[in-house]
């Protein structure tokens, strides 16, 4: 298998909590997964071609000015998956933390592919939609949706509850990571002798997995508060992401959805940097 890392939607840019690292916007942090056999699995989708185009149609007029996106049709998966030498039609799987706007909205631009979720995260967005987080147009094509259920599954590293996505293979996990929205998880890709955990937004900064004290952005922790809908799930799920990251620092690289000096780490960067 073949990773890449990709920016799939700039926002609102913002400053370190310590010297060194300059400014940078915030990203939409996806991953687009080569395999021999099962063609490309895109985990989360950033912002689409339809959000480019017609924000006010697309997003919430309330998101859009406190996030601020850059809206580059350049920097849409579609665009990315095109430039590597791909079709969309190439992309036959997708794998979604969760179905928040800028992690969702993508979708219509692989009308083709399978789009794996935790069954409680489709219902909250169903029931809720249209809000802030959930916008409709995103599955209006009618996705070729595969859920998974809360309670069955396997253990991975101490995590419970994990699913390998249907018509893949072990290689990709659903690890479920509730407390930001309503069927939140992390996605779990092995790449050679490590896993990459693409946690979403299971937290926002990477000050907040320092081993001693978390270190939250104080921009970001605005945005991650007031989405959360259970608090104390979200914070101990960030601190168990915290004790794997101490415990297997050799096995797995934890990176979450918007951090752009984490996205650095892999080659890629925010719009402008």
């Amino acid at each position: 298998m073949k990773v890449h890392h990709l920016n799939c939607g700039s926002m609102r840019k913002i400053e370190p909590t310590y010297e060194g690292p300059r400014p940078a916007h915030t990203v939409a942090h996806c991953l687009l997964v080569e395999t021999d056999r099962d063609g490309l699995v895109l985990v989360e989708t950033g912002l689409g071609l339809g959000d480019v185009g017609d924000p006010a149609g697309s997003l919430a007029a309330d998101w859009t000015e406190m996030v601020e996106p850059v809206l580059d049709p350049a920097e849409t998966a579609v665009r990315q998956v095109e430039r590597l030498g791909h079709a969309p039609a190439d992309v036959r799987h997708i794998l979604l933390t969760h179905l928040d706007v800028d992690h969702s909205g993508g979708l219509p631009d692989f009308p083709d592919a399978r789009v794996h979720v935790l069954e409680e995260e489709l219902a909250a967005a169903v029931a809720e939609a249209p809000s802030r987080r959930y916008r409709p147009a995103h599955w209006a094509h009618r996705p070729r949706w595969t859920t998974y259920e809360p309670g069955a599954g396997e253990e991975w590293l101490g995590f419970g509850g994990v699913r390998q996505p249907h018509g893949l293979p072990p290689e990709f996990l659903l690890v479920p990571l509730g407390g930001h929205s309503a069927g939140h998880a992390a996605v779990a890709v092995r790449d050679g002798g490590r896993w990459l955990l693409h946690a979403g937004d299971a937290y926002f900064y990477h000050g907040e997995l320092r081993a001693r004290e978390p270190e939250p952005h104080p921009l970001l922790d605005i945005v991650q508060t007031g989405a959360q809908v259970d608090a104390e799930l979200r914070l101990r799920n960030r601190d168990r992401l915290r004790a794997l990251v101490r415990d297997h620092a050799g096995e797995v690289e934890v990176f979450s959805a918007h951090d752009p000096w984490e996205l650095e780490r892999y080659g890629a960067a925010s719009a402008g940097e």
